[in-house]
Formats: structure tokens, sequence, C-alpha cells
């Protein structure tokens, strides 16, 4: 199939080994970022925060992390352009949803008077929470949206990734305490560009499963 979103798809690799001398560029950046912030969620809760790491300070922070396990992806952390932290809020609550509104009236979506209506969207947060406060499998859920959000966008500015799921979800939480502010991080991303030489992943043929394994029109 011949299309320039399916062409930068199939260009899309994880990336094994990064050329820790390429930087993405600011203009790439601010695409990047953006299109994080536009990245859907449940009743656009938005229960999330990217913390960016390109300081040489909090990389190293991050590559200690990975002192106990994961250590196959430690070299990504200091190789990559940027690593980026996707973390998720565990308590949302209608307390947080506060903020969402008030958006909603500044942007003229919903007006002052109907303030009130737009907490009908609540519910869903009550849906997903358990007794004791915590919805994190449903904040986690919107997480990923924003991730896979961000991985296309990367693809179409032919900027390499590479999810890992693989990092020391405790150290890490412990570490960037201060800036994750009560949010968790359970997955990170690592950007840039990959080694001309060294990344094996590239050279190797796209494989997914066939259409109709996992595709069903009815």
């Amino acid at each position: 199939m011949k299309h320039p979103v399916i062409d930068d798809l199939m260009w899309r690799y994880t990336s094994k080994k990064y050329d820790s001398t390429r930087k993405v560029a600011e203009k790439d950046l601010d695409v990047i970022f953006e299109a994080m912030r536009l990245s859907a969620s449940s009743i656009n809760s938005q229960p999330w925060k990217f913390i960016v790491l390109e300081s040489d300070q909090a990389k190293q922070r991050m590559h200690d992390t990975f002192a106990n396990q994961h250590q196959f992806n430690q070299p990504h952390v200091k190789e990559s352009s940027h690593f980026i932290l996707f973390a998720h809020k565990p308590d949302y609550s209608r307390d947080d949803f506060d903020g969402v509104v008030d958006k909603y009236i500044q942007d003229g979506r919903v007006k002052e008077e109907d303030r009130e209506k737009a907490y009908g969207a609540c519910r869903f947060i009550e849906m997903n929470t358990d007794e004791s406060g915590n919805n994190s499998a449903w904040t986690m859920a919107q997480l990923y949206l924003a991730l896979g959000n961000t991985m296309h966008t990367l693809a179409r500015l032919k900027i390499d990734s590479t999810p890992i799921e693989g990092i020391d979800t405790e150290l890490v939480n412990k570490e960037f305490a201060k800036e994750l502010d009560g949010y968790c991080c359970p997955v990170a991303l690592a950007i840039g560009y990959h080694h001309p030489t060294e990344d094996y992943n590239t050279q190797l043929p796209k494989s997914r499963l066939k259409l109709e394994d996992v595709l069903l029109r009815i």
C-alpha cells in the first residue's frame, strides 16, 4: 500500500543504538512537544506529565537508576538526543479535572454559566477509581495514547525513537520525585538518530501479523 502515512510507519523502527553526535533540532522539538500536548485522552483528562531529560546532569541521574536492572537499556539515556519520562497521575480526581474545565472556559469551549455541566464527564473518573482513590490503570492507559501519538509524530519527522518499559520504575520515581510531583513513570522514550552502522534493527525487515489476523470487518 502506498501512502505517506504508511510510508512513515514502515520507515519507523525501534532504534537499538543511537548516534550520540546528532541532536534533534529545536524546531523539531517544538513540533514534538506540541504533538504530545495535543494527544487524546479519555474525557480529555490529560492525566500526564512529560519530563524531558536533555542536560548531562539530568541524563546522569537517569543513567544511575539502572543500577539494579535493565542495564541493556542504559546506553540509550546518554546516547540518544533526548530521553523523555512519561508519567501519569495514579489518583486523578475531580479536583484535577478542575484545570481542564478552567481551560475549557478560557478557550471558549464552555461558557462560565455551564461550568457544572462540564463535570458530568467525571463519572468516568468514578467508574475507574477504587475505594482507595486509585485509578492508575485508567490514567496509564491515557499515557500510552500520548506515547503512541508521540512515536507517530517522530516517524513523520524521520526521527528515531525507542519506547522503554525496561526501567526501574521505583528508582526513577524516587530519583525524580520532585519533578514528578506525585506522578508515576512506567515508561520512557529515547529519541534521536540511530547509529548508521551499529543499529542492527534498522537492517532487519519490518514484521507484523497479517491484516486479516488482527482486523475483522463486520
